[in-house]
């Protein structure tokens, strides 16, 4: 179950406690996540090839498609 915890004066919710590698962001983070859900959804229906219209790979045009 999720849990709210604090960093530096912030709020951080944190959506996996028990795990041994936990994913936890604030509030700015949790917006931004808010407001492109659709594409998200998305992105993981397709499986990463994806994430709505007019979409292209990270890195755009020219770049390698390996992130190192």
């Amino acid at each position: 179950m999720p849990e709210i915890s604090e960093y530096k004066g912030n709020k951080l919710i944190c959506l996996n406690p028990g795990a041994k590698f936990t994913f936890s962001f604030g509030l700015g983070k949790a917006k931004m996540i808010l407001e492109n859900l659709d594409a998200i959804k998305t992105f993981v229906e397709s499986n990463g090839e994806s994430c709505g219209e007019n979409s292209e790979p990270a890195g755009g045009e020219g770049s390698s498609a390996e992130p190192f």
